[in-house]
């Protein structure tokens, strides 16, 4: 079951200077989660176990985040596997082509808030 009708997933890395807080990784999810079901992350080779709202996913603490931030640097792929409200198996996938440097220009930009 889509979240709105036309929604796609999305992935994002945020960072708020002023509270401290720098790539902390968000999941948009494509579809409405089934309530207990596990969220997992495959970034390359590596496998991160997130926690999930309905239709979001974050890594579990800041030291996911950056393992996640890491991974997805020299990734050229992930994706988001859950299952969907109905029960159904489902992913997001994203492709990572020019991650690395749209993190690091975020950074630079945020930097100066400080």
């Amino acid at each position: 079951m889509p979240v709105a009708a036309g929604s796609e997933g999305f992935a994002a890395v945020g960072s708020w200077p002023r509270q401290s807080v720098r790539g902390q990784v968000h999941f948009r999810l494509s579809r409405m989660r089934m309530g207990d079901a596990a969220v997992i992350l495959n970034v390359g080779d590596r496998r991160f176990t997130l926690v999930a709202g309905q239709v979001d996913a974050w890594a579990p603490d800041a030291r996911a985040d950056a393992a996640i931030i890491a991974a997805m640097r020299s990734a050229t792929s992930m994706s988001v596997q859950t299952r969907d409200a109905r029960g159904r198996g489902f992913a997001d996938t994203y492709a990572l082509r020019g991650a690395a440097t749209a993190i690091d220009a975020a950074a630079l930009g945020c930097a100066r808030l400080r």
